[in-house]
């Protein structure tokens, strides 16, 4: 189960992007993979999300996407009854717009600053004067929360059930009580209503303000009582008691609002803080708010999506048409959608000069894979896929200093890591192989190990310039051979049959001014 954004949240102001890839072997995608699939861009990308928390939701779910096809298919479904039922869509909507609007009270009682009596804050995480404010709208958050989905017609998916209960559910915990109030200062500690019922043990109750009625009558009544039955040569008249109870008003404020502070809700805030049932609560929020999220970016994506049709698998398997990719489509409109087939053949090799659109075709696939596997749309007009144990996207590594083993054996390493954790359901990209060696090296490494991801029966798509590796494993019927196409000498970022023994790599030199050309008018000028 991952963890709550509360325990990630323990030491620092509430950050949406607090979550982290696991390592290789253990998460979907590890580090690398993060990095170079730009999760933060698909982030970007997807995030419609109102709330602090259904944002760190979303960008936990990228950064540690589900393996799991029934969670996934329950997911699926919630996002279907959300999209054919606006009046449910509408309520939640407004539920979530609600809590946007109070959540960060709620952080600042948790996680704030307090800074005094008589000192005016000017930051999020900063409480001014004793927090009794800071305390009831960070309270209300919760309670609000609890009675809008107890209001709202309950749904008939399973996920969306759940996350309702949790909410609901919430209203019988303790944390809640406490929030609900009253609350009972007594020498066993903070307790509740439920927890005092039947107790004759003296409590103070804490009331979340400065002025206690209560308070104020008893001590001018037994002032009254003891100014009154004084005797007559003790007494005191009504100038002299005004200036002597004037510095016992003064004195009032500190001590009475010091005392609820330190005594009631700072050690309240920590019950909430580390309260598992207050986490789940905020998470259950989270996740609504990302289920709304994946509807607008249906909306306002501009291009063909669906929810993909997940199966079950003995190996990894992808369809999809006019497939595009989720980031460059939103900056460019006109992008071009693609095709791909990867079922019974497992091995796609993509060949083409630079720039011709090899790798954002890669990450096309790649990126959506990890949308299916949040449960969100895909930016496609068809698309049938396995959930992928891992997704695996290797680029070329500059080797460090203190390695010992040169370019080469750095991103031979790394080839080794995916290969060792990568098992028949998973989908695995490698952006050329066995750099930093010779041709004939090369040759045989990156044959070796294709023929092991071959053999390991998981999707594997090699993006490549060698074109004599290419036709190694074409003339052996291994592998699906593709080109990016050209037109007037300039790449129409569709994917083809063949297989590209061009590089034009003149072309791009000519287009940042270093080809042949251009060094010898450097030369030239420099005479």
């Amino acid at each position: 189960m991952k963890e709550t954004l509360l325990t990630l949240w323990q030491d620092v102001w509430p950050n949406i992007k607090a979550s982290q890839p696991l390592p290789t072997g253990e998460g979907v995608i590890d580090e690398s993979a993060f990095s170079t699939l730009e999760v933060d861009k698909v982030f970007d990308a997807v995030n419609y999300a109102t709330t602090t928390a259904g944002q760190a939701v979303l960008y936990r779910s990228l950064t540690q996407p589900s393996d799991s096809l029934e969670v996934l298919h329950a997911k699926q479904a919630a996002v279907q009854e959300l999209g054919d039922k606006p009046h449910l869509a509408a309520a939640l909507t407004a539920l979530i717009d609600h809590a946007a609007q109070q959540e960060g009270h709620f952080y600042r009682l948790l996680f704030g600053n307090f800074l005094g009596s008589f000192t005016t804050a000017r930051e999020a995480h900063e409480i001014e004067g004793y927090g009794y404010a800071q305390y009831k709208k960070g309270v209300q958050f919760l309670l609000d929360a609890v009675d809008h989905v107890q209001a709202i017609e309950k749904p008939d998916s399973a996920y969306l059930q759940e996350l309702f209960a949790t909410i609901s559910n919430f209203a019988d915990t303790r944390s809640y009580s406490l929030m609900k109030g009253p609350v009972y200062l007594t020498e066993r500690g903070i307790q509740c209503r439920e927890e005092r019922r039947g107790s004759l043990l003296p409590a103070v109750v804490f009331v979340p303000r400065i002025l206690k009625p209560l308070l104020l009558v008893t001590v001018f009544a037994l002032y009254w009582l003891i100014s009154t039955f004084a005797p007559a040569d003790m007494r005191v008249e009504l100038p002299d008691q005004v200036v002597f109870l004037s510095p016992l008003l003064l004195l009032y404020f500190p001590i009475i609002g010091g005392f609820d502070r330190d005594k009631a809700i700072v050690p309240l805030r920590g019950i909430y803080r580390s309260s598992a049932a207050v986490g789940e609560t905020l998470d259950a929020l989270g996740q609504l708010d990302e289920l709304l999220s994946f509807l607008k970016f249906a909306e306002h994506f501009g291009h063909n999506v669906v929810l993909p049709s997940l199966i079950d698998s003995p190996h990894h398997r992808m369809n999809l048409t006019e497939a595009r990719n989720p980031v460059l489509s939103k900056a460019y409109n006109d992008y071009v959608g693609n095709d791909l087939a990867l079922d019974d053949e497992k091995l796609l090799l993509v060949t083409g000069p630079n720039s011709g659109g090899k790798t954002a075709f890669c990450k096309t696939i790649t990126q959506i894979q990890l949308l299916a596997q949040i449960g969100c749309f895909v930016p496609a007009k068809t698309a049938t896929l396995t959930v992928a144990d891992r997704i695996f996207y290797q680029v070329p590594e500059i080797s460090h200093l203190n390695d010992g083993e040169g370019r080469f054996g750095t991103e031979l390493k790394r080839t080794k890591d995916i290969f060792l954790a990568t098992t028949a359901k998973s989908l695995v990209v490698l952006d050329e192989l066995s750099e930093g060696t010779t041709f004939e090296e090369k040759m045989e490494s990156s044959t070796n190990v294709l023929d092991g991801f071959y053999r390991k029966g998981n999707s594997t798509v090699l993006i490549t310039h060698n074109h004599q590796l290419v036709d190694h494993f074409v003339k052996k019927r291994i592998g699906m051979p593709k080109q990016v196409e050209f037109a007037n000498d300039a790449p129409t970022y569709r994917l083809v049959e063949g297989i590209s023994r061009v590089s034009h790599a003149d072309r791009v030199a000519k287009k940042i001014g270093f080809s042949k050309e251009d060094i010898d008018n450097y030369l030239a000028e420099t005479k």
